[in-house]
């Protein structure tokens, strides 16, 4: 039997929006099982709340923003990549602006603080959504397909016209420890005429060269390169664990990415939820534990390798 995580205690976070480039403060705040994860503005009258939900995506332009009414809350991608990651089911997620900061571009600053903090298990079941039928979204000649698996798979690949970053294909078998070592420290990447144009659009005021790989027409911009040498498409592994955890439950399926984005990842899983052919709901209460679900991490790991060639 897999049951429900939630934190020991609270998380609190300062960082630098992505596109606003203000000061924005996160508290993870523990929560009952069944609660899900959930987004609280605290800076508006009401301190008004939007579940982390795939059909409550509203904009994929640059990251994933949610959205009810009025109010959004953006930049959620690397913060929910770290919670599906690490096995936390159950958490208020309390933000005072707009926009989940960015910190390193990465996954790991949330990892390293939700294991400092701990998490403790709940008195209910997880359950799995497996992945029955193949189902396939397109964009021109970018697509993104969830196909049956015994596990939850990542098969990614990048394709870029920069020498750089060329072709990359990376299959991820997914487990919380493997999450940790291979994917949480992969940071997001931009080009530096993109990153210009974005400043002229009054985007991207708080990415800097300490929250991104910059790339030129021929070389990485970054003092110390690098953090491993097919960055670029764990990273895409990151960002896409991030957009498909808001199905809500945990995954058991092939996720197959060709140059997908936010947008199509989220395509993916209107697609699939558009159908109850595609899939089946799972307790884990009547199923024995899967291999790719039962891990457990030691809460004194905190440590996460930054090794190029890793």
């Amino acid at each position: 039997m897999l049951v429900q995580r939630t934190l020991k205690r609270m998380v609190s976070m300062k960082g630098t929006g992505l596109h606003s480039g203000q000061p924005v403060t996160v508290q993870l705040v523990p929560a009952p099982a069944g609660n899900g994860i959930v987004f609280q503005r605290t800076d508006l009258e009401g301190q008004p709340v939007i579940p982390a939900a795939y059909d409550r995506v509203v904009d994929t332009r640059l990251c994933t923003t949610l959205g009810m009414g009025e109010v959004r809350v953006a930049t959620i991608e690397h913060l929910m990549s770290a919670l599906y990651g690490v096995g936390v089911d159950n958490v208020q997620v309390c933000v005072d602006g707009p926009e989940i900061p960015i910190l390193d571009g990465s996954s790991q600053p949330w990892i390293q603080a939700i294991l400092e903090a701990g998490t403790r298990r709940q008195q209910r079941c997880r359950r799995l959504m497996v992945v029955r039928r193949a189902v396939t979204v397109r964009d021109g000649d970018a697509w993104a397909r969830f196909e049956p698996s015994s596990r939850f798979r990542i098969s990614a690949r990048v394709d870029y016209d920069h020498p750089l970053i060329s072709r990359h294909l990376f299959t991820f078998d997914f487990s919380e420890l493997d999450f940790v070592q291979k994917i949480a420290s992969a940071r997001t990447f931009a080009f530096k005429r993109e990153v210009e144009a974005l400043r002229s659009m009054g985007l991207a005021l708080g990415g800097s060269l300490d929250n991104a790989i910059v790339v030129d027409d021929f070389s990485i911009l970054n003092p110390d390169g690098l953090r491993f040498v097919d960055e670029f498409v764990r990273h895409k592994v990151l960002d896409a664990i991030g957009d498909v955890a808001l199905a809500g439950e945990k995954l058991v399926g092939h996720l197959v990415l060709h140059r997908s984005g936010h947008a199509l990842n989220n395509q993916l899983l209107h697609a699939v939820f558009a159908d109850a052919r595609n899939y089946r709901l799972v307790s884990t209460e009547r199923q024995s534990a899967l291999p790719a679900h039962g891990v457990e991490l030691p809460e004194a790991q905190t440590g996460l390798p930054t090794a190029v060639g890793a």
